[in-house]
């Protein structure tokens, strides 16, 4: 595979390990690097009751989808001391510093995303400050982009360089208050944060308690860059020859039990088609909470594309593999169904082992929405999902198509949680929101434990003339899985994705979306066998065609 591999050296941990160590009632450095790599953390409702926010460089001209001028307007970043995408300007000791968040109240900031200025110049002279619980110095200070991008303070694969652009999933906990700052008129941010219930206790971030778990976090990289399909627990196997139209199940051990890693394997791949019209089904304790094509569910998008996550993984031998933890209480089965027009082959292996349910334990699903043609224009929000209900959203894989060499990802992601009047989380771009930048030049392949780009415009990229050419014709596949980043709700959740592409056209979208829910959480989202077998096609004479 083309992963980039990374060896730490063997480290003697004395104690029990990261996931046998007692919980604790505090959020502290320690309790959030665990938590990053618990698998079954996200698999029960939070303890703590700590809503997922986020402060961005996003248009404050939008201030409602009724006003569609500012609903859409693509102005989410700072390019002239005549805009405000941020909080205020103070001085601060006889100089000028941006307040980029200023949040008050108990916290983490669980992801820190920005990029480089210039798209093509990965470095900038802006020091970006971090103070907590009113302190008058920063606890963290240093090059707004060295610090994220794995090569300053936060450690790799905590931190590192996406597509231009800097990325950091490590915790920051504070117990009153955190603002963070920049020493020049900011461009992009964003700042993703838990909110805290008053009175919860946190052990606000230092640099002592950063320093003492240096063990811990090189231990918690290890596990991040090398996740494991377990081998404990009971083996369920299935393998079968299917045609067209016809399904196989296996029913999964009685009692109570989770699915804690599962594999699959189509015989061959040669029609790249096959992973949108193969669908995987599950079913636990009567009732049917994954419906997806195994190419969505698994983040390999259209065709085999190898990467390696935290959650999902491809090979290049063509072996798709998932770590979700999905619980059930009675009983569970998995299906294979064909869509296609040809029979296929398939080999399935499901590692299934104890699992203590509580009144917190949720289920997992695993749902998928497509539609093509979509148009551009006018511009429009597209729902990914709507819930109703207790949960929390886990992540996506989106796969597009776009027909046109202009960049197509401009879109802001908007999501909505429980009784927000204006939505929680307001993005800056699509391709942010996936933890990369400037996307008409950022085609390559990449990959991170919580995101990756598995397929770019490799063809498009082969055939620019300059480097400089703007050209994301073809198909793309964007993933996001989340860990300290999953957002909870309990009564609803609304995620829509605006389409904002630089030509009017028609595009396909295609994207898996994971979630927990309680047993009485809904969704809008339903098998929809249709609208898989409605492949956007590639442009005629793609690639190299003029538009």
């Amino acid at each position: 595979m083309k992963h980039r591999r990374i060896f730490f050296s063997i480290l003697v941990i004395i104690g029990t390990t990261i996931g046998c160590q007692p919980a604790t009632d505090t959020v502290s450095i320690e309790s959030l690097l665990k938590e990053m790599v618990d698998r079954d953390a996200i698999s029960t409702y939070p303890t703590h009751n700590f809503r997922l926010k986020q402060q961005s460089s996003y248009n404050r001209a939008s201030v409602t989808p009724d006003e569609p001028g500012g609903w859409f307007t693509n102005k989410d970043f700072n390019s002239s001391d005549k805009d405000s995408n941020f909080v205020r300007v103070e001085e601060i000791n006889g100089e000028k510093e941006w307040v980029l968040m200023d949040h008050k109240g108990a916290g983490a900031i669980v992801r820190s995303w920005m990029p480089f200025l210039n798209p093509r110049t990965p470095d900038t002279d802006i020091t970006l400050k971090i103070y907590l619980d009113g302190a008058l110095e920063p606890v963290i200070e240093g090059n707004m982009l060295d610090l994220f991008n794995g090569d300053g303070l936060i450690p790799f694969p905590f931190a590192h360089k996406s597509l231009r652009s800097s990325v950091s999933f490590f915790p920051i906990p504070y117990a009153k208050s955190c603002k963070i700052t920049s020493t020049a008129r900011p461009f992009f941010f964003q700042f993703t944060y838990r909110e805290y219930p008053e009175g919860t206790s946190i052990k606000s971030f230092t640099m002592e308690d950063f320093v003492a778990s240096s063990i811990l976090t090189k231990e918690v990289g290890k596990q991040l860059l090398d996740p494991q399909i377990r081998k404990k627990g009971e083996q369920i196997t299935m393998s079968a020859l299917l045609n067209k139209g016809e399904e196989k199940t296996v029913h999964l051990p009685s009692g109570e039990a989770a699915i804690r890693s599962l594999t699959f394997k189509l015989g061959n791949y040669d029609n790249a088609d096959i992973t949108r019209t193969v669908i995987l089904k599950m079913s636990f304790d009567g009732k049917e909470t994954v419906w997806c094509p195994v190419g969505d569910f698994f983040g390999t998008g259209i065709g085999l594309n190898p990467y390696q996550g935290w959650h999902t993984t491809v090979e290049e031998n063509g072996m798709m593999s998932c770590r979700w933890v999905m619980p059930y209480q009675n009983s569970g089965s998995i299906t294979v169904l064909n869509l296609g027009e040809t029979f296929i082959e398939f080999d399935l292996n499901a590692n299934v082992d104890a699992y203590q349910w509580s009144d917190k334990s949720m289920y997992f699903h695993g749902e998928w929405k497509g539609q093509y043609p979509l148009p551009t224009r006018p511009f429009s929000d597209w729902n990914y999902i709507t819930l109703k209900g207790k949960g929390v959203y886990a992540g996506d894989a989106l796969t597009i198509m776009n027909p046109v060499k202009k960049w197509w990802g401009e879109g802001d992601e908007r999501i909505w949680v429980d009784n927000d009047t204006f939505p929680s989380i307001f993005g800056t771009g699509t391709e942010d929101y996936y933890a990369y930048s400037w996307g008409g030049v950022s085609t390559d392949f990449y990959e991170h434990p919580f995101h990756a780009q598995p397929r770019s415009n490799v063809y498009n990229k082969l055939n620019r003339k300059t480097s400089d050419e703007r050209d994301t014709q073809g198909y793309s596949t964007e993933i996001r899985t989340r860990a300290l980043d999953g957002i909870p709700f309990e009564s609803s959740l609304q995620l829509d994705m605006e389409v904002w592409s630089g030509t009017d056209c028609d595009m396909g979208y295609g994207v898996g979306l994971f979630w927990y829910g309680a047993a009485t959480t809904t969704s809008n989202r339903k098998p929809d066998p249709v609208e898989a077998l409605n492949i956007p096609p590639l442009p005629d004479g793609f690639p190299g065609i003029e538009n």
